[in-house]
């Protein structure tokens, strides 16, 4: 199974509608946004976009909630 990265949003306030402060993100791998900053998430809108990096902080889920998560999608 690919392992999923998920983030959770700290700041929205540039972005309110299309990110929610305390909610899960899933998190695409991307170096060249991570080289600038940036980390690729799906939002609101169900497409991936590049926020700033400081908006987000790892999730850091445990393999039986990330599994959950993923099953919720």
């Amino acid at each position: 199974m690919k392992s999923t990265n998920f983030v959770i949003c700290i700041e929205n306030s540039e972005y309110p509608a299309s990110l929610e402060k305390r909610k899960i993100y899933e998190a695409i791998p991307d170096a060249d946004a991570a080289k600038h900053g940036q980390v690729r998430v799906v939002d609101e809108s169900g497409e991936d976009y590049l926020y700033p990096s400081e908006c987000f902080v790892d999730a850091n889920l445990p393999e039986a909630t990330r599994a959950a998560v993923v099953k919720a999608a």
